[in-house]
């Protein structure tokens, strides 16, 4: 039977799940939430952190009982059949996919106006290397995402000690419009900006399958990941929230926006707009490396299960699935190149439908979970008020959702999620 290589350490996965969930979205995107609520914005993160946390540590009982490459799409599919499984696993891997797309957009936007060229030049370069990295020994892999996170990681501590100095020498806004100035609306705004902050640290249970000893990686990297994370998420934003009004912030278009950036240039950190951009290149270029690599494996399990030609099985004498990575790379370029051509309502159907996933995803771990607890041998890493918590979990993720249907801004979301999802449910009872 084909095998995956087993090359990933424990600070691979570590630094894979911080490297996920830390990307452009915290440096340019933190504003949003700031804007909409406040610093009760911080209610709003604990809320989303909570239900991260939640659905995590499910997903890690299962991860660490039944280690797989195909991670939450596999135990849908144990849980409630093929159809789960199926449409799981290629919902995820499309979403992915054109998240890829718009991170190497990004990336080589800024990177072409650095080098005065075309930003497509640095997008091929980018994406033929990240193909050398991700056909080499997943070690390799793992040692890039390791430094690339690791850097990112670095920056945070770095901003939040200088945060730390400047609340002390600085006059503070914490108070200064108020701690919830537009009112509960504005939190509900602020839950809806910060709701999928921390998407992406799934891909762990993912790799974890190719680490030396899964079941104690798994209990490992999803302890760390997700306390940290809360604590760079939270720290991040309450220090931005004592130093700048958010009345002032919103949206930032580029690094110089960055609320980031505008904290650190109250320290006169020279070159502060250049350092921000080079992180934020490195945040979209580790993201889309993870991405890579994700994509790729849940190709190869859905290949194992015969939901994917069975090209895609096949291993290189490391242990990568070639045909997998290379299949990643083509429909990489083709995100890229949607866009650049932003077809008239196409591109942002398929992006709302991206934005829409991640509460489908959560949902099916929920459901896959309380299916499957009673059939799980014990695990490195075990839920907490079994059934009450995840009961308690999948009513919170409901309330999400009641709550993007309510908002205009985000029910395109739901919808076409919805349509892309139910299509691919029906297209599982049609391949198998």
């Amino acid at each position: 039977m084909n095998q995956l290589g087993t090359g990933l350490k424990t600070r691979h996965l570590t630094m894979m799940g911080l490297g996920s969930a830390i990307g452009a979205g915290l440096f340019l995107g933190t504003g949003v939430g700031l804007a909409a609520a406040g610093p009760a914005v911080l209610i709003a993160y604990m809320i989303a952190g909570a239900i991260v946390i939640c659905v995590m540590q499910m997903l890690g009982e299962m991860a660490a009982a039944r280690p797989a490459s195909g991670s939450f799409s596999i135990y849908a599919d144990q849980a409630f059949g093929h159809w789960a499984g199926f449409s799981l696993g290629w919902l995820y891997w499309f979403t992915l996919i054109m998240v890829m797309g718009a991170e190497m957009t990004g990336a080589a936007a800024i990177m072409g106006a650095w080098f005065g060229v075309s930003p497509w030049i640095p997008a091929l370069v980018c994406v033929v290397f990240f193909a050398v990295v991700n056909l080499a020994n997943v070690r390799g892999f793992g040692e890039f995402e390791f430094w690339f996170a690791f850097i990112k990681v670095a920056v945070i501590v770095v901003f939040l000690v200088v945060g730390v100095y400047l609340i002390f020498t600085q006059e503070s806004y914490f108070m200064a419009e108020g701690f919830m100035p537009n009112g509960i609306p504005g939190v509900a705004a602020g839950l809806l900006a910060v709701a999928f902050a921390f998407g992406g640290i799934e891909i762990v249970t993912m790799a974890a399958a190719e680490s030396e000893a899964p079941r104690k990686a798994i209990a490992t990297a999803i302890r760390s990941v997700i306390w940290r994370i809360l604590v760079f998420y939270l720290g991040s934003v309450l220090v931005i929230a004592f130093l700048v009004p958010p009345s002032s912030l919103g949206a930032a278009k580029s690094a110089a926006e960055s609320p980031f950036t505008i904290v650190l240039g109250m320290a006169n950190i020279p070159g502060v707009v250049g350092l921000m951009e080079a992180v934020i290149v490195l945040a979209l270029l580790s993201a889309f490396n993870a991405q890579i690599y994700g994509t790729s494996r849940l190709c190869f399990s859905l290949a194992e299960r015969s939901d994917a030609p069975k090209a895609f099985r096949s291993l290189s004498a490391q242990g990568v699935p070639t045909n997998a990575v290379l299949l990643s790379m083509f429909f990489a370029f083709v995100s890229v190149g949607l866009q650049y051509w932003n077809p008239p309502g196409l591109l942002t159907f398929l992006l709302n439908a991206v934005g829409g996933s991640l509460i489908v995803v959560w949902i099916m771990i929920v459901l896959s979970y309380l299916k499957l607890h009673s059939k799980l041998e014990v695990s490195t890493v075990r839920m907490w008020g079994h059934p009450w918590l995840p009961i308690l979990t999948l009513m919170a993720i409901g309330a999400l959702v009641l709550l993007m249907i309510a908002d205009p801004s985000t029910r395109p979301q739901v919808i076409s999620v919805a349509v892309l999802f139910a299509g691919i449910v029906g297209l599982s009872f049609a391949v198998k």
